[in-house]
């Protein structure tokens, strides 16, 4: 029960706040008051945060939110979504912790090529690097490549210090932070200078065949049509592409179109390619993060409505 019910009561008020059934606790007790529906709800919430608890997973109130959401969705069991475990290290488990983050990794699974569009924040990119290191421990790949494009390859490339590489690093840093978070710290150098982790510039991809990898291109919103089709014919035997970015948040100088907002009209349909859209209930920063990318899409919404009307 204080588990469930969190410190201070902080959960307990996270559901009396987001359910529209009563509930009253009294020592090791619940009831719940209130219409026939909002009451079945609320019962079927507290069995899945139960149920998340037995599994020794602590709760938080944003945990309890995100199992009010799953409540919405038919045929979801909440505890089974949050209790996956992708890698483990440090103490510390990957795990989806929304729906559609769960479909998106089920997709890695099941697919070769996957596709992960959405706004900031919602672990497109860490899911990703999650999945590539199980499938490294697992032996199902003998290495990992890490890519992005660093769009401002040219003059403003040339002022920052250093050698080449020191140049590109700050571009792939996303891409390292994430690896040091799932792989122990000290055997980090050792993958990168052995190869069996590649990090490098969409550029440094051109006229290889990748076999035996697990991909991941991030910020893909970032590239042209002909980067983005260089990079997908890149793809070898016994290897897996996962790319990941923002259609929101494209930095291309002006007149050029995002490769990943074609490759959706291009490939759509095509055997074994997915495409996971995720959305700003998928957010797993600070709750602010969702509401900031809630509001600008109301914002974006509105611009275009009013466009419309103008014409």
């Amino acid at each position: 029960m204080i588990s469930l019910l969190g410190p201070g009561d902080e959960n307990l008020r996270m559901l009396e706040a987001k359910l529209t059934a009563d509930l009253h606790v009294r020592g090791q007790q619940i009831t719940l008051t209130g219409p026939t529906e909002a009451v079945t709800q609320a019962a079927e919430i507290i069995s899945e945060l139960v149920a998340i608890i037995r599994t020794g997973q602590g709760l938080t109130p944003e945990t309890v939110e995100r199992v009010v959401q799953m409540s919405e969705e038919p045929d979801v069991a909440a505890s089974e979504v949050l209790t996956q475990n992708i890698v483990s290290s440090r103490g510390r488990t990957v795990r989806p912790k929304t729906l559609n983050q769960k479909r998106y990794v089920d997709a890695i699974d099941r697919h070769t090529i996957v596709f992960g569009i959405g706004p900031a924040g919602t672990g497109k990119t860490y899911l990703a690097m999650a999945k590539a290191v199980q499938a490294l421990q697992n032996k199902e790949v003998t290495r990992i490549i890490l890519t992005r494009p660093a769009i401002e390859a040219g003059e403003k490339l040339g002022f920052l210090p250093g050698t080449l590489t020191d140049k590109i690093d700050p571009y792939l840093r996303p891409l390292y932070d994430a690896l040091h978070d799932m792989v122990d710290s000290d055997s980090v150098p050792k993958l990168l200078t052995s190869g069996v982790v590649e990090v490098a510039p969409l550029a440094y991809m051109r006229g290889r065949t990748l076999n035996d990898a697990f991909i991941i291109l991030d910020e893909a919103q970032n590239t042209s049509m002909e980067q983005m089709k260089m990079f997908l014919t890149r793809l070898g035997f016994g290897s897996k592409v996962v790319v990941t970015g923002d259609v929101t948040q494209i930095d291309l100088p002006g007149g050029h179109r995002s490769g990943l907002k074609m490759v959706q009209d291009i490939l759509d349909g095509v055997e074994d390619i997915a495409f996971c859209h995720l959305t700003a209930r998928d957010v797993v920063r600070h709750r602010l993060v969702g509401r900031i990318v809630a509001a600008y899409d109301q914002y974006d919404s509105a611009q275009e409505a009013r466009k419309g009307r103008a014409r």
